[in-house]
């Protein structure tokens, strides 16, 4: 059943939420349903499977986190002391901030969460063991850390009625699609199962055949970037892309600022490279512990750290509002992955600026994106002293018209010309 999109109503307390949650959402300044919020939390409050595709951003957490703590909260557990909902994720940081989520949308509620996934120390192991033995209503988990304490026997899960499926497109990108279903082997068959999924890929409508009963459909488009967004593009050549890089960062006011590059191994050098050159840039990447990889989050959510470079996990698995500045130092390979990583700008209406570095093996791609808002996003001549870039050239896409700050010029690029000074950070490392 495919559930059609309707007007949204005008507060959530058309929605028959408990009071105790009306008054989380107040304190937390959300008042009025998204799309994906309007017709999910119907749906699951009547006990249906759900299978959603909405992209971050969308409020598809509240929309699954809502008609959760409101079944948990309004009725007695069916079995004293065992874990009521479990929300698997595909990492470590989306684990963290839907349980910061869920204790704030709870808060005036009773109800308990933890969250539950790797590299930690002896001490948070046993908090996890304990929340997971003693009936912590909600859990948050990844799903290798999940399975593990789950093949050592002691999580209590009789009485679970929720299974919640975060991006299960990523989690299935990152190989977790065994560990999955090794999962639903230890858990009741009676539940009510939630799936959610930036895409609708065939892998993952075979998984929702696979654990969904007469499941609901609900189908949110990808979101544009939104208006707020100044979208930027330079054509450069490849030795050109530090220094211009370096100019803007040392010229742009913007105090908040995330640089997304391809690998793991970009992000290493290249974070090492700006924090050589003076700039106060962090990596994020999988091989930090923990607890610097909080450390680093906490820094910049604080505004303590103007740079943080990272891969794609940021763009999907943070959520905060105030990024002034985002540079794609490598075209992302998936076009929807442009749109994610430009989303971290200019959210709850403000405004935000997405530069994105466009070499000549690039240009496909970006033509890919391009295509894919519906428009040319602006080509910038390079900064005085760097010389001329490429010529930008992407098959079908359209470079006339105007779209404010996204229009392209007429064509625009740079024409073939001397490439600017310096070479590429940390020793010239391969793109991918």
């Amino acid at each position: 059943m495919i559930l059609e999109t309707t007007t949204a109503p005008a507060d959530f307390r058309s929605l028959n939420l408990d009071p105790g949650l009306l008054d989380g959402l107040d304190a937390m300044g959300i008042r009025t349903p998204t799309p994906i919020q309007q017709q999910a939390i119907p749906a699951a409050l009547e006990g249906r499977d759900l299978i959603a595709c909405a992209q971050t951003g969308t409020g598809k957490t509240a929309a699954f986190l809502l008609p959760l703590i409101e079944v948990i909260y309004g009725y007695k557990p069916r079995v004293e002391g065992s874990v009521r909902a479990l929300i698997v994720v595909p990492t470590r940081e989306l684990a963290l901030q839907i349980d910061q989520q869920m204790q704030a949308i709870a808060y005036f509620t009773p109800i308990t969460s933890m969250p539950v996934y790797g590299g930690s120390d002896g001490a948070s192991f046993d908090q996890q063991k304990a929340a997971l033995s003693g009936g912590t209503e909600v859990i948050v988990a990844t799903p290798g850390k999940l399975l593990s304490h789950l093949n050592l026997g002691y999580v209590s899960i009789e009485g679970l009625e929720f299974l919640v499926l975060d991006e299960a497109d990523r989690m299935m990108d990152m190989g977790f699609i065994d560990d999955i279903n090794r999962i639903i082997k230890f858990l009741p068959k009676e539940r009510q199962t939630l799936m959610f999924s930036a895409t609708m890929a065939p892998p993952i409508r075979e998984l929702a055949k696979n654990i969904l009963h007469d499941p609901i459909e609900i189908s949110i488009a990808l979101s544009k970037p939104a208006e707020g967004v100044k979208q930027e593009a330079y054509v450069v050549h490849e030795p050109q892309k530090a220094p211009v890089m370096e100019q803007i960062l040392k010229t742009n006011e913007a105090t908040s600022i995330i640089i997304f590059a391809g690998r793991k191994i970009e992000v290493k050098n290249l974070a090492r490279h700006l924090a050589k050159r003076g700039f106060d840039a962090q990596p994020m990447h999988s091989d930090l512990e923990q607890g610097e990889r909080e450390q680093v989050m906490l820094d910049f959510r604080n505004r303590k750290l103007r740079i943080l470079v990272a891969t794609n996990v940021v763009s999907r698995g943070i959520d905060i509002d105030d990024i002034d500045l985002i540079i794609n130092y490598d075209v992302p390979q998936d076009p929807e992955d442009y749109v994610h990583r430009v989303g971290r700008t200019a959210r709850a209406s403000k405004k935000g600026q997405a530069i994105t570095f466009v070499t000549e093996k690039d240009m496909r791609e970006f033509g890919r994106i391009e295509a894919l808002i519906g428009y040319p996003v602006n080509k910038m001549p390079l900064p005085e002293g760097f010389g001329s870039g490429p010529e930008y050239k992407a098959e079908g896409v359209k470079r006339s018209g105007s779209n404010g700050n996204r229009r392209g010029p007429g064509g625009g690029g740079q024409r073939g010309g001397n490439s600017g000074g310096g070479g590429r950070p940390g020793g010239g490392h391969g793109r991918r």
